[in-house]
C-alpha cells in the first residue's frame, strides 16, 4: 500500500478505488488535484468542457488517467448522468470563472458560470443522495467582501459587492441553503489567491510576473502595489480539498472553513519576491489602473487546524520557488518546439 503525499496511511486507505467527481478539473488547482488523487488510487470522474492542450491536465496526460464526462456546469443534466452512471460518491465542485476582470466586463457570464453552475451541482447532488457522501464546494475569500475586521473568520458576513466576489457569495450561500434545508453532507471551502506551474491566466500576479521577466520584460501591476492579499501555493489547496473531504461528517455539514498559510503580502512585494527568486532586478510597472477590487483580504485558518487538524505544508517563498522553476521548464520546452 502506497503511503500518501505526507505519510498519512489513513488518507491512502480513504482515496483507494474511491470515484470522485471534479467540476474545473482541467483548471489549475484542478489539475494538481486529479494528479495527486490519480498517485494515491483515486478514480477522477472530470467534468470538462473545453481542450485546453497547455492545461497541466491535457500537458501530463492526466486525461487518459481518467474518466472524462463531456459537458458543462450549464447542464444539470450533465452533472447528474456524471453522479449517476460512475456513481460518486464524492463531489469536488471547483468550476468557475474566476477572472475578476472577465467579471466585471461580463457579469451575466460569471454569474451564470458561478451562481448557476454552483446551484446545479446542488441539484445533482439533491437528487441523488442516495449515491453522493460528500459533496465540497469551492467558495473564495472574496465572498467576504469589505470588511472592517481582518484576518477574515468563518462567522463574517458574506458580502461581496463586485461582480466576482457577488458571485462567490451567492454560491456560498446557496450550498449553505442546500445542506439546511435538505440535509445534504456539503462542506465549503475558502481559499485567498492560488498560485503555482500550471496557471495559464497570465493576467494573474504570479504567471504574469514570471512570463515577463522571462521574455526579459518589466512585469506590470495593474494597480498601486499596496493591495494586500493572501496567496495559498496550490499543492496546499490540493490538500484542503482533500482533507476537507477525509475528514467530512454531519457535524461540520453547511459548514465553511477557511484555508491559508496566514502569511499576507502585498502584491508589490509579491512581485518583488518573484523578482529575486529569479535573479532579475526589482523593475516593475505599476498602472495604478485597479477598479472594483479590495485593498485588503486575508483570512485566518484557526478553523481548519483546529476542527480539521490542516495545515499549510509551504511559505509563500517555498510555493514560489516551486513555481519559478515549474515554468522555466514550460517555457523553455515552448521555445524548443518552436525552433
Amino acid at each position: 500500500m502506497r503511503l500518501g503525499r505526507y505519510g498519512d496511511k489513513m488518507a491512502s486507505n480513504f482515496w483507494a478505488q474511491r470515484r470522485v467527481l471534479l467540476t474545473g478539473a482541467s483548471g489549475l488547482v484542478g489539475s494538481w488535484l486529479v494528479k495527486d488523487l490519480i498517485s494515491k488510487d483515486a478514480e477522477p470522474v472530470c467534468l470538462v468542457r473545453d481542450y485546453v492542450p497547455d492545461s497541466l491536465f491535457f500537458l501530463e496526460g492526466l486525461d487518459k488517467k481518467v474518466t472524462i464526462v463531456r459537458g458543462s456546469l450549464s447542464d444539470v443534466s450533465d452533472i447528474g448522468r456524471a453522479i449517476n452512471e460512475y456513481e460518486t460518491d464524492t463531489v469536488i465542485h471547483l468550476g468557475a470563472q474566476a477572472i475578476v476582470g472577465a467579471a466585471n466586463r461580463d457579469p451575466i457570464g460569471t454569474f451564470e458560470a458561478n451562481i448557476q453552475g454552483t446551484w446545479n451541482v446542488l441539484e445533482a447532488v439533491r437528487l441523488r443522495d442516495d449515491v453522493v457522501k460528500r459533496a465540497i464546494i469551492a467558495s473564495s475569500d472574496k465572498a467576504y467582501g469589505d470588511q472592517k475586521k481582518l484576518p477574515y473568520e468563518e462567522d463574517a458576513p458574506l458580502m461581496g459587492r463586485n461582480p466576482y466576489d457577488c458571485s462567490k457569495s451567492c454560491a456560498d450561500l446557496i450550498s449553505q441553503c442546500y445542506a439546511s434545508t435538505y440535509k445534504l453532507p456539503i462542506a465549503i471551502s475558502r481559499c485567498g489567491n492560488f498560485f503555482g506551474g500550471g496557471d495559464l491566466n497570465y493576467s494573474r500576479i504570479v504567471p504574469g510576473t514570471i512570463k515577463a521577466l522571462y521574455e526579459g520584460k518589466k512585469p506590470t501591476i495593474r494597480s498601486d502595489g499596496k493591495f494586500v492579499r493572501d496567496y495559498i501555493y496550490v499543492k496546499d489547496a490540493v490538500s484542503a480539498y482533500e482533507t476537507l473531504s477525509e475528514k467530512y461528517s454531519e457535524k461540520i455539514r453547511g459548514e465553511a472553513f477557511n484555508f491559508s498559510n496566514e502569511q499576507k503580502m502585498t502584491v508589490l512585494e509579491m512581485v518583488r519576491e518573484i523578482c529575486r527568486i529569479m535573479g532579475k532586478p526589482e523593475q516593475v510597472e505599476i498602472l495604478n489602473q485597479a477598479a472594483n477590487e479590495i485593498r485588503e483580504q486575508h483570512l485566518s485558518a484557526r478553523k481548519a487546524r483546529q476542527a480539521l487538524g490542516w495545515k499549510s505544508q509551504y511559505t509563500i517563498q517555498q510555493g514560489l520557488a516551486e513555481t519559478v522553476e515549474w515554468y522555466a521548464k514550460f517555457f523553455d520546452a515552448k521555445k524548443k518546439a518552436r525552433r
